[in-house]
């Protein structure tokens, strides 16, 4: 079984308005795959619906082949984590406590950390390359520092999915590219599959195995970047003057919005 997550006629309703139509995809374990798509296209209701936080009115979510719904609540944590795209950091614990919190699915009835578990939070800080700031409120870092975090965070819960709304939004152009590069540390040291919202396109070509484009609460294209992200396709979806060539960098797309002042008078 390649398929980490499988989503079979997937639909979600809010009153009469549909935010998610018939999506069926697949993402195989291991890849970095990146959800993308204007706003109000369903991006951050499908990370939810993925994660177990809302239900969906129709269809189906197997994760790791079977049904979300089959598993206990402390067994999908061992399976799968989700950040958010924004968490409260005004809550009175250190970098170190907070990245703790991540063993939870696997603490017994006292809820008691034993060493093993403080030696992972380690290793997730280590890896995050946070664990100079343990001591430190959570309110006392920067945004990057903070995202890197949560990140650590989810790593202490051992996942083979991770779930990302968003990390790299208000970021720094040096903070986004950290955080994308421990994303892909994360897929090929760890063996994570990575499935990630983002509204960056072009962070979606350099980073993405598979990327999923919505428009409408309707799957426009999936697949890689070359064959997603198109002219035709993200002018259509996202309504904007845009042009599509090859990156520097070679092999992958590279997506340059139109200003205005540039377009041929009507």
């Amino acid at each position: 079984m390649n398929s980490a997550i499988q989503t079979t006629n997937l639909s979600y309703f809010i009153g009469d308005r549909c935010i998610l139509r018939d999506l069926s995809f697949n993402v195989n374990r291991g890849d970095f795959f990146i959800i993308i798509g204007p706003n109000g296209s369903g991006k951050t209701t499908l990370m939810k619906l993925i994660a177990g936080i809302l239900r969906p009115q129709k269809g189906r979510i197997d994760i790791i082949g079977h049904p979300r719904s089959s598993y206990p609540r402390k067994t999908l944590a061992k399976i799968l984590a989700f950040v958010p795209q924004s968490l409260p950091v005004d809550l009175p614990f250190s970098v170190g406590e907070s990245v703790l919190m991540g063993r939870a699915p696997y603490l017994g009835t006292l809820g008691i950390e034993r060493e093993k578990d403080m030696e992972i939070a380690r290793q997730a800080m280590k890896f995050t390359e946070v664990d100079h700031l343990n001591r430190l409120n959570i309110s006392q870092l920067s945004g990057g520092e903070q995202q890197r975090v949560f990140i650590a965070r989810a790593i202490c819960q051992e996942p083979q999915i991770m779930l990302l709304d968003e990390p790299t939004a208000s970021l720094d152009l040096a903070h986004q590219i950290r955080v994308m590069d421990l994303m892909e540390k994360l897929k090929i040291e760890k063996c994570v599959t990575v499935v990630m919202v983002s509204h960056d396109v072009n962070l979606a070509a350099m980073y993405g195995d598979q990327v999923l484009l919505l428009k409408d609460g309707d799957v426009v294209s999936i697949g890689e970047p070359r064959k997603v992200l198109s002219f035709q396709k993200l002018e259509e979806t996202y309504g904007c003057r845009l042009l599509v060539d090859e990156s520097p960098l070679g092999g992958i797309p590279r997506i340059t919005l139109v200003p205005g002042r540039y377009m041929e008078p009507q």
